[in-house]
């Protein structure tokens, strides 16, 4: 089972950057995208519906703004557009696909970098996210996409002026820890990498690409039962879509 993560930053965008050309010969089950910004009227066209795919969005009702997409191999047996709570829904951050043995969730979190009130806003999604996860652990549950959280000093090339930025924050890294660590859910990356200068996440700003001073703030997120099947996990960065790089991980098990 092959589960790609993506942050288009703008999924017709990406498309004109070669992202749908990628895709087709990826042959993943899943396909989790976040900040599509785009509404689903604007999204008629067929490339935005690949062959062989379910496709499922949920977009944000302001325009040009957030929004997540699902595509499934397979149909699902049931869609959740959005996870019951408005604060949440109504910026399109949570999309999930279930089938009988196993779920799969497209998360675009909340950025805080853009001032306080925006901060306060990912706490409270952290403070009812966490829970919310913990009565999930006993399922097979796959969390994909941008997170936006740098879980270890690891995870990104200038940890030490980071410390008070979101992102990087200790109340953000703590809760990592909580999930990870003390709740159970495993990061299906480290997984099977443990190597240093992984990222997914380059700023546009100076030579940030180039440089490699990165981020590695999107993931697949999965349940402890999930934990020995993860096999493969790549970041995709041959070519560019957005700022962000395509995540790929392979997991033996079947629908």
């Amino acid at each position: 089972m092959r589960i790609i993560t993506a942050n288009v930053n703008g999924i017709r965008a990406a498309a004109k950057k070669g992202f749908f050309d990628w895709l087709a010969p990826q042959q993943a089950d899943f396909v989790c995208i976040q900040e599509t910004k785009a509404q689903i009227d604007q999204l008629s066209d067929q490339i935005f519906h690949p062959q062989g795919y379910h496709c499922f969005y949920h977009d944000a009702q302001k325009k040009g703004y957030s929004g997540v997409a699902v595509y499934s191999r397979q149909q699902p047996q049931q869609v959740k557009h959005g996870i019951g709570w408005e604060e949440l829904d109504c910026e399109g951050r949570y999309l999930e696909v279930q089938f009988k043995n196993i779920s799969v969730v497209s998360l675009y979190m909340h950025s805080g970098s853009s001032g306080t009130e925006r901060q306060d806003l990912k706490y409270q999604f952290m403070d009812k996210f966490l829970p919310y996860l913990q009565a999930r652990q006993q399922e097979n549950l796959v969390i994909c996409g941008d997170w936006n959280i740098a879980h270890k000093q690891i995870d990104l090339k200038n940890w030490r002026p980071n410390q008070k930025n979101s992102g990087f924050l200790p109340e953000e890294r703590a809760w990592m820890d909580q999930l990870l660590d003390e709740t159970g859910y495993v990061d299906a990356f480290r997984q099977v990498n443990q190597e240093p200068h992984q990222y997914t996440w380059w700023s546009n700003r100076g030579q940030a690409w180039a440089n490699n001073t990165g981020w590695r703030i999107d993931y697949q997120v999965i349940t402890e039962s999930l934990r020995e099947t993860v096999q493969t996990a790549s970041i995709y960065k041959e070519q560019r879509f957005s700022d962000h790089s395509p995540l790929i991980i392979d997991y033996d098990f079947s629908l």
